[in-house]
């Protein structure tokens, strides 16, 4: 590719689609959030009040920091974060995988603050 030491591989991982570790990272955190649905319970079920987060993973309240590490909190709060067209298609899991993989490569994100910021804009 002709890459010098010190030059970024961001566009050039784009363009060759491949994912940095940390988004390789966030991809098979959330195919994990899909694949065990069992586990997590959505804010709709918790209150009966109609909000517009209702369609959002309920995320348990902790002060601890090693748990707010933990791959299941983790989930949690990059499944919320991902956009709703997104999140729609979670209940077919080849259409959201696609459709994961392509704002994946797009963003090409090497941490998650990167992918928080992101979202958030």
């Amino acid at each position: 590719m002709g890459i010098r030491g010190r030059d970024s591989c961001r566009e050039h991982f784009k363009n060759l689609k491949i994912l940095p570790l940390q988004s390789q990272y966030m991809y098979s955190l959330l195919l994990f959030v899909i694949d065990n649905g069992d586990y997590f319970k959505l804010n709709s079920e918790i209150q009966n009040i109609s909000t517009r987060n209702k369609s959002n993973l309920h995320l348990p309240i902790s002060n601890l920091s090693v748990y707010q590490k933990v791959t299941h909190y983790t989930g949690i709060r990059v499944f919320n974060s991902l956009s709703s067209q997104i999140k729609e298609l979670c209940h077919n899991r080849n259409h959201f995988k696609c459709a994961l993989k392509k704002f994946l490569y797009f963003h090409s994100f090497y941490n998650l603050d990167e992918y928080f910021s992101c979202n958030k804009i």
